[in-house]
C-alpha cells in the first residue's frame, strides 16, 4: 500500500483551543501524524511518496469558491485589520440572524464561514490545509490509474469542512475532495465510509442532494456527541440524493461488538450500491482511551476493522481523520492498513 504523505502539515500549529470553558492546546496536533510515521516504519510501509501539486477541479467540486478563496487569503487579510493573534471565530449566523450576507469585516467574515468555535485558523493553517487535499488527490489519482488501496495521511483532517465552512479541526474536505477526484477520473459511482467516532456532517452535506456518491458514517449519537447537528438516523438523503445516506448512530459506551455489527451493515449498502471506488474517512477516536470520545474499541480491533473493509472487495482510498490518543493513534491507524493487505 502505497503511502502518500508530506510534512508541509507543520505548518498548521494552532496554540489553542475552545474546550469546557478554557483555552487548551489543541487535541488535533502535528505530533498525531509523527506517531502515525513512526508506526508506519515499524511495520514496514517504506512504499511513500509525497504529493502533486493540487489540481483545484475537484477542490470546486465540492467546495464553494468564495469560501476556497477566504482560506486562502485569510491570513493577510486578518493581518491587514490590524490582528496579530490567531483566529478563533465568535460570532455565527445563527437563528435569527441573516446568513445570506457575506460581511465585508474579517471578524464578521471568520464566523460567517465557521461551523465551531473550537478550530482556530494559523500564519501556516493553509499552506498545510492545500497540502492536505493534495495528499488525497494524488492518492487518489494513484487508485484511479489502477493501484488496488492507498493510505493519505492527510493533516489537517477533513471531513466536517461543508461546502463553505470550517470547522472541528478541518478546513477543506479531503475525503470529499477524493470521492469527486474519483468521479472526474471517471467513476460512475463512489462510496465514502466514514469510521471516525464524530459523524462526517461535512462529507454528507455535499453529496445529501446528489445520488453518484454514497456516504455511511458510524458514529456517537449527535444526541451526545459533536457536531450534535447533523448524523441522526433518519438523515437518508435529499432529492436525487434520496436513499443515497447512511447513518449508524450509536451510544456511549459501545463496544466492538455492536460496532461492527454497524460496519457490517455500512459494508453491505456499500457493496448493494456496487461503486466503482471506496474513499475510507478513517477516523480512530472510536479507541477507549480517546480524550473526546466515548466508544470503546481497542487495539486488535482495528485489524478486524481493516479485514472487513477489505472483504468489500473494492479499489480503496484511506484518508485520515481524527484520533486524539497520541500515544496509541499510530498503532490503531497503522492496524486498520495491515487488516486490510492481511485480508
Amino acid at each position: 500500500m502505497e503511502v502518500i504523505y508530506s510534512t508541509d502539515h507543520e505548518t498548521h500549529f494552532p496554540q489553542g483551543e475552545v474546550y469546557e470553558g478554557q483555552l487548551i492546546r489543541p487535541f488535533e496536533c502535528p505530533e498525531r501524524w509523527d506517531h502515525i510515521v513512526a508506526a508506519l516504519d515499524a511495520a514496514g510501509f517504506t512504499h511513500r511518496s509525497g504529493p502533486d501539486v493540487l489540481d483545484f477541479a475537484a477542490v470546486h467540486g465540492v467546495h464553494e469558491a468564495d469560501y476556497v478563496q477566504f482560506l486562502q487569503n485569510f491570513w493577510a487579510n486578518w493581518l491587514a485589520a490590524g490582528h496579530t493573534g490567531e483566529a478563533i471565530p465568535t460570532m455565527f449566523p445563527v437563528r435569527g440572524l441573516r446568513n445570506d450576507k457575506v460581511p465585508a469585516d474579517i471578524d464578521g467574515q471568520l464566523g460567517f464561514y465557521a461551523l465551531a468555535a473550537e478550530t482556530s485558523i494559523t500564519p501556516g493553517t493553509w499552506s498545510a490545509v492545500e497540502a492536505a487535499a493534495s495528499l488525497a488527490q494524488t492518492a487518489q489519482r494513484r487508485v484511479s490509474a489502477g493501484a488496488k488501496n492507498a493510505f493519505a495521511l492527510c493533516r489537517p483532517p477533513g471531513h466536517h469542512a461543508s461546502a463553505n465552512q470550517f470547522g472541528g479541526y478541518c478546513f477543506l474536505n479531503n475525503a470529499a475532495i477524493a470521492a469527486q477526484g474519483f468521479l472526474n477520473d471517471g467513476a460512475q459511482r463512489v462510496a465514502v465510509l466514514d469510521v471516525d467516532f464524530h459523524h462526517g456532517n461535512g462529507t454528507q452535506s455535499i453529496f445529501y442532494n446528489r445520488s453518484e456518491v454514497l456516504f455511511v458514517s458510524l458514529h456517537g449519537d449527535p444526541a451526545e456527541a459533536f457536531p450534535y447537528f447533523l448524523g441522526y438516523a433518519e438523515e437518508t438523503g435529499q432529492g436525487p440524493g434520496e436513499g443515497a445516506n447512511l447513518n449508524l448512530p450509536l451510544p456511549p459506551g459501545t463496544g466492538f461488538s455492536q460496532w461492527a455489527a454497524a460496519l457490517e451493515v455500512g459494508c453491505q449498502a456499500i457493496v448493494d450500491y456496487r461503486p466503482d471506488a471506496l474513499v475510507v474517512s478513517l477516523g480512530v477516536d472510536t479507541f477507549k482511551d480517546d480524550p473526546i470520545s466515548f466508544f470503546k474499541l481497542d487495539t486488535p480491533d482495528y485489524l478486524r476493522i481493516g479485514q472487513r473493509i477489505a472483504a468489500s472487495g473494492l479499489p480503496t482510498l484511506y484518508v485520515m481523520e481524527g484520533g486524539y490518543a497520541v500515544e496509541e493513534i499510530g498503532t490503531n491507524t497503522v492496524n486498520v492498513l495491515l487488516g486490510h493487505l492481511n485480508f
